[in-house]
């Protein structure tokens, strides 16, 4: 197996292959990693599946002790792939409270933090060029 990290990987079935490969991606990589589903409104709205989490993104837990948890997303760790919730917090033995950790892929996006004007422009150009295309398919391809 090779030792550097490959772009052109796409896919193995062996687990060990699969793990390097996210303990080799770079940072660019690992953020497109970090992405979790949309609920079905959002999924309607924006005619995406899913999307790359940022700070200030309302989600719900869906899997483990605090499924059905809701809030925002607190804090994102890109190079352990892990996130952290605003509302969901446990308690300790000794009264102090701790923040639990989430892997991106348990959460379902609620609500996305459109504060940021790029991530609005990359969306409608996404929606432009989708609509784009289900005409021309819907036309027989252009003339």
């Amino acid at each position: 197996m090779k030792k550097q990290f490959s772009n052109k990987w796409k896919a193995s079935k062996q687990t060990r292959k699969q793990r390097k490969y996210l303990a080799n991606a770079s940072l660019s990589l690992r953020h497109k990693m970090l992405s979790s589903n949309l609920s079905e409104d959002l999924r309607k709205k924006y005619a995406r599946r899913s999307f790359t989490l940022r700070k200030g993104d309302k989600v719900k837990v869906m899997r483990g002790e605090m499924s059905g948890k809701e809030g925002k997303v607190n804090l994102i760790d890109i190079k352990n792939m892990k996130v952290t919730l605003e509302g969901v917090q446990e308690t300790k033995k000794d009264g102090t409270k701790r923040n639990i950790i989430f892997h991106p892929s348990k959460l379902q996006i609620i609500e996305l933090n459109l504060d940021d004007k790029k991530r609005i422009v990359s969306l409608s150009k996404e929606r432009n060029n989708k609509n784009k295309a289900t005409k021309e398919n819907k036309s027989g391809g252009k003339k």
